[in-house]
């Protein structure tokens, strides 16, 4: 049976909130390459206001990837909800939203992540496993952080 992780950050943006969170619902495809991905595509496709469908299609050495995403969007509190609807973490889901502050603003991020079935799971590896998803993707979140002050400085 497929294991649950939660875990959740906040990060710290060098912005406005309002410029903020346009940057981070923009989903173009060079985010991926920013985060060293190599997305060879991503299609972003309306469904209607405030909901995306995002396809993504990655090549690896064992051949190309799709990964299916939906997107809610609420721009009146700067926040989005993504739900995975394909692949190995399939219902996956992660919320964000922008708060300001004194400095600019800051990101609060929550992950529901779907672990494929793993058998007898300890709690400990259940730890670790949230301990090391949480801090891949802080990581990335503050590449995206220098990423989003370079382009709206």
């Amino acid at each position: 049976m497929p294991v649950t992780i939660r875990y959740r950050f906040s990060q710290h943006f060098d912005v406005l909130s309002e410029q903020a969170y346009l940057w981070c619902t923009d989903f173009s495809p060079q985010d991926s390459q920013l985060l060293g991905c190599i997305l060879t595509e991503r299609q972003v496709v309306p469904i209607s206001e405030g909901l995306i469908l995002l396809i993504d299609i990655f090549r690896t050495a064992q051949g190309t990837v799709e990964k299916q995403k939906i997107v809610h969007l609420y721009p009146d509190k700067l926040s989005w909800v993504l739900t995975h609807i394909t692949g190995t973490t399939k219902h996956s889901q992660f919320r964000y939203e922008i708060l300001a502050d004194k400095n600019g603003c800051h990101l609060n991020y929550e992950a529901l992540h779907i672990e494929p079935a793993k058998d007898n799971i300890s709690t400990d590896e259940k730890s670790q496993l949230a301990e090391t998803l949480c801090k891949r993707d802080l990581e990335l979140w503050q590449l995206l952080a220098i990423a989003m002050k370079q382009e709206l400085k």
